[in-house]
């Protein structure tokens, strides 16, 4: 297995891309972008990632700007939807992939929707991953955003938010996400965090991130990319207690081509509680489809003893959104 990390230019940042290849396994000829959620970084994706590789795939997992390893916007600059999005189609120009296939994961699974029905003949095959989009925002609380951002933006302290140790972070982590077990978290907390300037320990992420976005979801108008995308679709839930918005049922309908997978004891954080089981779910859908052939079903045939792999690293190791 090899795992390396390099940083790409991309709209006039460095971005760190987290990549996965096996060797020895025969390659499919398929390229698979992993976009991660809110305060969550491309390299956690490594207990989903490596069994994928192991089964042919080619797989990327960018820190979108701001979060992990990857640059922060400038003073006087924000994180808008459209900024992701516009840096996800650079880096799939960059890597030039003949075949892709996405998977997103909460903030990072709207990411990929806006792509996927922006750029409908570019993805063969889509995964979301409770990435359905945020709860609908009407005009009432328009003000009420722009009011809150304007507060936040003028007190914002953009230093690393501090950590006291690491087992400082894995507890937050295990208060935030009570369903993952705690040797998991361990193995996380030091990919989401970072040294500060002055030595100490903190969070990767931009603290800007955590102010309210100046504005509105607009539901109807992801409802029309979503009608966009042409590809098969994978909806994969993390069951009763993962995120679910009101009007769920509703986005779904506007897919073409979905197909739905629940992972019931999930919970929302599937690529840390369930990675085994996702990576096995994931790599019969991508196995499933395009032109790629024996190669694609040798895929699928590898899938589940890799994933079982990867789950007994994880534990020999001990090792949203935070």
């Amino acid at each position: 297995m090899r795992r390396s990390s390099e940083f790409l230019n991309t709209n006039g940042l460095d971005l760190c891309v987290h990549r996965f290849r096996d060797d020895h396994a025969r390659p499919t000829g398929l390229t698979l972008l992993l976009l991660h959620g809110f305060l969550d970084a491309g390299s956690t994706w490594d207990l989903v990632a490596e069994p994928l590789a192991r089964a042919g795939h080619d797989v990327v997992a960018p820190d979108l700007r701001g979060f992990g390893r990857s640059a922060r916007v400038g003073a006087g600059s924000y994180y808008y939807f459209p900024d992701y999005i516009a840096d996800v189609a650079a880096l799939v120009d960059a890597l030039a992939p003949a075949r892709l296939g996405v998977v997103g994961h909460s903030m990072g699974g709207a990411v990929a929707v806006y792509y996927a029905g922006a750029c409908p003949g570019r993805v063969e095959r889509l995964a979301l991953l409770e990435g359905m989009g945020p709860p609908a925002s009407g005009p009432e609380v328009a003000v009420a955003r722009v009011e809150a951002w304007l507060r936040q933006m003028a007190g914002l302290d953009r230093a690393p938010r501090r950590l006291s140790s690491m087992q400082d972070a894995i507890a937050r982590l295990e208060a935030n996400h009570p369903r993952v077990p705690r040797d998991v978290l361990a193995t996380r907390a030091p990919l989401l965090t970072r040294e500060a300037p002055d030595g100490g320990l903190a969070w990767a992420y931009d603290p800007m991130h955590r102010t309210t976005s100046p504005l509105l979801f607009q539901v109807e108008a992801f409802m029309t990319f979503l009608e966009r995308i042409a590809c098969p679709t994978l909806l994969v839930s993390g069951g009763p207690t993962g995120w679910h918005p009101e009007d769920e049922a509703e986005r779904v309908a506007r897919l073409k081509r979905a197909e739905h997978v629940e992972l019931p004891e999930a919970g929302h954080m599937m690529h840390w509680s369930a990675a085994a089981e996702l990576a096995e779910r994931l790599g019969e859908f991508f196995a499933a489809g395009g032109d790629a052939g024996d190669a694609a079903g040798a895929a699928g045939k590898g899938i589940a003893e890799a994933a079982e792999a990867a789950e007994a690293a994880a534990a020999a190791s001990e090792t949203g959104s935070l």
